[in-house]
């Protein structure tokens, strides 16, 4: 039977091939009408003992106080990580997909030691420079993206948090910038303000 939750099968493969940092790639942010996209970059210890590393999980499936509580803990058990942001008019520019690209990107590229090769949730990403394994629902399988699913998600709920006190009214506290029916409501009483994505359909 398939083990339940992500496992270290993607890294060990890579690991016994003479690959030694293998990074996990993976962003949050898409779906919103407001805010940045944010993308995080992990790599363990080569041939890392799984009982060494926190219980990770894709972030969706963890609540936001689990998800506080391994943060720290991904950080600390990892030999390198980073994290990159997209603001909303970099997202208007590109294009949502694109700044999605770009935000793997600029966390990869930030990661010391480099990265060998990326392990990257969904499709392949064409801005990486460096070899990449793409896997669906890769954050559910592989424990370096599970990893940097929490470390993406926890910054940006940290950020969005800061915002809805420079933006008050929104609600982006609570809804994070996704298109709920409160977040709609204020869009229409307020407007959008400058954290909205003018090229996503706000009305």
């Amino acid at each position: 039977m398939p083990a339940a939750g992500p496992t270290l099968l993607f890294e060990r493969r890579l690991w016994l091939q003479g690959l030694q940092w293998v990074a996990g790639v993976d962003e949050v942010g898409r779906g919103p009408l407001a805010g940045p996209v944010v993308a995080a970059a992990v790599i363990f210890p080569p041939c890392v003992a799984p009982d060494r590393l926190p219980p990770v999980d894709d972030s969706k499936r963890l609540s936001p106080r689990v998800r506080q509580e391994l943060a720290p803990r991904i950080r600390e058990a990892a030999l390198a990580f980073a994290v990159a942001v997209v603001d909303p008019c970099e997202i208007d520019r590109l294009n949502i997909a694109q700044a999605s690209f770009e935000c793997m990107h600029r966390a990869v590229e930030a990661l010391q030691p480099a990265a060998q090769h990326a392990l990257v949730d969904g499709l392949r990403n064409p801005r990486l420079s460096v070899p990449q394994t793409p896997l669906l629902g890769g954050d559910g399988l592989c424990v370096s993206i599970a990893a940097a699913s929490v470390l993406a998600k926890v910054h940006r709920d940290g950020l969005m948090l800061w915002y809805d006190t420079v933006y008050p009214g929104y609600g982006f506290a609570d809804h994070k910038g996704y298109p709920t029916a409160r977040h709609r409501a204020a869009l229409r009483a307020l407007g959008p303000s400058p954290l909205h994505r003018r090229s996503f359909r706000l009305e």
